[in-house]
């Protein structure tokens, strides 16, 4: 895979999600629903979450102050009345630790520091007191100190939190000993995760529960939208009788009555515009052929006093030369203009015949040489293999000889390149010049009827003004195309392709539309000069 396949490729790859999301009203609802209702829930889903568990661990760190406060004051009250002459203090203190955990019932873990070991509860790992704990109770001996922790079992049970409470006993020796409460958390814990899962799973069931909703709620809205895009549709393609029905007064109505409305209107303008366009076309064909008959008698007059011209002065000489030539020119728009009413009548029809297009180019191509030469433009034709096809010779003939002459006017002296290719359906001709050119905004309009790209720049050659709009209705005819291309200072191009055989369809040509001899940049500055079909 080439670079610029392969970057085409990412790029086709990275606009995917852009145009399924711009592809779907619906999906567009339900995704934006589903988005901002899951946001909504878990904000919601958080601040019960925490509110809960707050208040749960605020109880347990309340109530454990208070446990742990009342064994270190029943604790103070045996130490100080211990017999140390009986039992040594150090017995004293395992005795306590003993108590305790026999009297607690797992609701906390004891540990007394004293040298030289610590005194716990059985299965309590020492390192259950943090260290900031210790650091605490060394530097304020008399407070209670309270900080979250690890329970830490020696006897291989699983770790848990918990809460940790410091502060010292006081012996008969007068010596302080740090003693450690700890708390373990697993009830509270336990509670948080049921409440955790009760959260999440009513919020997966809303999730689920909105989504249905929100697409009930898009069919709804998409129904008539498609509806809507739907009879536009077919309005566009022509059925103007369509209409969409009107329930209800809402803005969907709404929309709905406007859009009869406004299909209503177009109808009626549609006609109005095609009544107008026939009473035009009918103008042009009646005037047209009334005009052939005086035509005809001042052209023979014309002939006359052309004939004669050498017995005049040069001054009428003159006058008569220039009534010659502009009969001429007058009798060639005549014909254009019936040319044209017949195509605007659909009158015009077809003479097929199977003919080698590169005979008929190398025929058209000698006619146009006086010309050329008298241009000093050089027309080259491309070698091509003979290229059968069904055609209309004349109609051909002419469609090139319009192609072929204004490459020679607007060519600044340079080389036409005239080429050929055909494959298994069609076949084409190109007729590139390297003259002026023209904008690439201005591709759509060079078939119009009496358009010029430059109404100041002044003809050489003459014509009507209507030599390609005719050339562009004989592709038609021929079920073809008539396609353009050009660039300022760089030419212009132009490419006839036409079925191989009558009433094929014609779905790519066998040329390219942009030039060859153009560097790859500047053909893709081009693109938008070319009338991509015709």
């Amino acid at each position: 895979m080439t670079v610029a396949r392969r970057t085409t490729w990412l790029r086709t790859l990275a606009r995917l999600p852009q145009r399924i999301w711009g592809s779907s009203l619906a999906l567009r609802i339900i995704t934006t629903t589903l988005v901002a209702s899951v946001i909504v829930l878990a904000l919601g889903a958080w601040m019960i979450l925490y509110q809960a568990s707050s208040g749960i661990l605020e109880s347990k760190r309340a109530n454990s102050a208070a446990e742990a406060s009342s064994a270190l004051a029943r604790m103070q009250e045996q130490l100080r009345d211990a017999d140390v002459r009986s039992t040594s203090l150090l017995e004293r203190l395992q005795q306590l630790a003993d108590e305790a955990n026999s009297q607690t019932s797992n609701q906390y873990q004891l540990i007394i520091q004293a040298p030289p070991g610590d005194f716990s509860t059985r299965g309590i790992d020492q390192d259950s007191v943090p260290t900031s704990l210790r650091d605490q109770v060394a530097t304020a001996p008399d407070n209670m100190w309270v900080t979250p922790t690890t329970v830490l079992y020696d006897t291989g049970e699983e770790s848990q939190p918990g809460l940790a409470f410091g502060s010292t006993l006081r012996g008969p020796d007068g010596q302080t000993y740090p003693v450690y409460f700890v708390f373990p958390l697993t009830q509270e814990s336990a509670m948080v995760d049921v409440l955790r899962g009760a959260v999440w799973s009513t919020m997966a069931v809303l999730v689920v529960a909105l989504g249905l909703i929100a697409y009930g709620v898009s069919r709804q809205f998409a129904r008539p939208v498609r509806l809507a895009s739907r009879v536009a549709g077919q309005i566009a393609a022509g059925d103007l009788e369509q209409r969409l029905p009107v329930r209800g007064t809402d803005d969907l109505a709404s929309l709905a009555t406007s859009m009869n409305n406004m299909a209503a209107e177009l109808s009626a303008q549609i006609n109005q515009l095609e009544n107008l366009s026939l009473v035009q076309q009918q103008f042009v064909s009646d005037v047209s052929h009334e005009l052939r008959t005086p035509l005809t008698t001042v052209r023979m007059a014309s002939e006359v006093l052309y004939n004669m011209r050498e017995d005049f002065t040069p001054t009428v000489v003159r006058t008569v030369e220039l009534l010659q030539t502009q009969i001429d020119r007058f009798s060639t728009l005549l014909a254009d203009l019936l040319e044209i009413s017949r195509f605007d009548a659909g009158a015009a029809l077809l003479s097929l015949e199977e003919v080698d297009l590169v005979e008929v180019v190398r025929s058209e191509m000698g006619e146009e040489q006086l010309l050329a030469a008298s241009m000093d433009t050089p027309l080259v034709l491309r070698p091509s293999r003979p290229l059968l096809a069904d055609v209309d010779v004349r109609r051909v003939r002419r469609v090139l000889r319009n192609l072929i002459t204004n490459a020679i006017e607007y060519g600044e002296h340079r080389r036409v390149e005239i080429s050929l290719a055909g494959d298994e359906h069609a076949v084409a001709v190109t007729v590139r010049d390297h003259g002026v050119g023209f904008e690439p905004e201005q591709a759509q309009f060079v078939f119009r009827r009496f358009w010029r790209a430059d109404p100041s720049r002044k003809r050489t050659v003459g014509g009507t003004g209507l030599g390609l709009a005719i050339a562009l209705e004989d592709a038609r005819l021929h079920g073809g195309w008539l396609q353009a291309w050009g660039r300022p200072g760089q030419g212009a191009l132009f490419r006839l392709t036409l079925p191989r055989r009558a009433g094929d369809p014609v779905r790519t040509s066998p040329l390219p539309l942009r030039p060859a001899d153009l560097d790859e940049s500047a053909a893709d500055d081009g693109a938008a000069g070319e009338v991509t079909r015709s």
